[in-house]
């Protein structure tokens, strides 16, 4: 049971609010309000607004390097105040996830595993004096019920009932080895740097026989219309190519991804991310 030894858990927040407003410091003031003492972490603010796909990638990007006990808050939201459910996740690496259950657990299931969901009570886990605020659950019921849980105030049975192990997943297509090639999808960029990451896994793209020095043919595609076409140098970093010299690599998430030296891959070819945007690569000819 969270809390059970006394220790407080840290917790962490995601949200598409941005950092324009007091959205986000207000989340923080509810959940030290609770209990000043706990330790309150970001991932990020800046997923684009109701974008629960990204949410859940950036969650899968995260949550593993966190110690068990960690409490995440995820609030990309745009069914508030429906009947969508107010949950939170156990994973079986001993992770909580506080969020509206609208598909953003979808790649933290299948890699974390459930280990059990509970639906919210919100006659028990709300903020006072809130039950006519329809708007801000993540301030009035996540951000409070996230600080309860990480406190100790409450254990994860006392959250609410339990709910069978099934949740709202997003469908996406995942990467399949077909004859010489590869197909996948770019579900994410590495938008700081404009580097694009594919979901091709390391232990599939070794299927290519590819080495560090080959080239890699790249067909990049939104819907049926060719974006990029291009063979590239597989590398196992940016300075091992001219600056401006685009490359292959493997990123830290383990993933083929496409990048351009000291340049922005995305925005010179126009490319974005998402289930429509696919990715085709194969060891030359």
């Amino acid at each position: 049971m969270i809390g059970c030894s006394g220790k407080k858990h840290a917790i962490v927040f995601q949200s598409d609010f941005g950092l324009k407003d007091g959205a986000v410091s207000a989340m923080k003031g509810v959940a030290l309000s609770v209990d000043d003492e706990l330790q309150l972490y970001d991932l990020t603010h800046e997923i684009p607004a109701y974008d629960r796909w990204e949410a859940a990638y950036r969650l899968y990007q995260v949550a593993a390097f966190w110690p068990a006990g960690t409490v995440f808050v995820s609030v990309v939201d745009p069914g508030v105040g429906t009947k969508r459910r107010s949950i939170v996740m156990k994973s079986k690496t001993g992770h909580y996830f506080v969020t509206p259950d609208n598909g953003t657990l979808t790649l933290i299931a299948e890699n974390m595993g459930i280990d059990a969901i509970r639906e919210i009570d919100e006659t028990k886990n709300r903020r006072t004096a809130s039950d006519n605020s329809y708007t801000f659950h993540g301030r009035d019921v996540y951000a409070y019920t996230a600080a309860r849980l990480a406190s100790g105030i409450i254990s994860f049975e006392e959250v609410g009932k339990q709910l069978p192990d099934s949740l709202v997943r997003i469908p996406y297509q995942k990467p399949v080895f077909e004859k010489d090639s590869i197909k996948g999808t770019i579900p994410v960029l590495d938008v700081q740097y404009g580097n694009v990451w594919t979901n091709i896994h390391d232990s599939l793209f070794k299927k290519l026989h590819i080495q560090y020095g080959d080239k890699v043919d790249v067909k990049i595609l939104h819907k049926d219309t060719v974006i990029f076409k291009n063979t590239v140098p597989y590398v196992e970093t940016f300075g091992k190519v001219e600056e401006g010299a685009e490359l292959g690599y493997i990123n830290s998430l383990m993933n083929f991804s496409l990048a351009i030296n000291m340049g922005s891959f995305s925005e010179t070819y126009h490319v974005k991310s998402g289930n429509e945007w696919k990715i085709v690569i194969r060891k030359p000819i």
